[in-house]
């Protein structure tokens, strides 16, 4: 039962995860698409968001799976 739990711990992380850098990417293409010249400063931003995002995913998942 504690490990069907986790696993829909873990689920539900990858889920967000997936959410959160989808809304990074598409808020990022948006301000590409309004600003050209900062292209390079937004794609900066946006890779460091996303890493941020995996690497609270990767904590969260980490944190479901110990209560096995």
């Amino acid at each position: 039962m504690v490990g069907s739990i986790a696993a829909i711990g873990a689920g539900l992380a990858v889920i967000g995860a997936g959410l959160g850098i989808g809304q990074v990417g598409g808020k990022a293409m948006e301000g590409i698409a309004r600003q050209p010249e900062a292209a390079s400063k937004i794609q900066t931003a946006m890779i460091i968001a996303a890493a941020l995002i995996e690497g609270a995913a990767l904590f969260a998942i980490v944190v479901s799976l110990m209560g096995l």
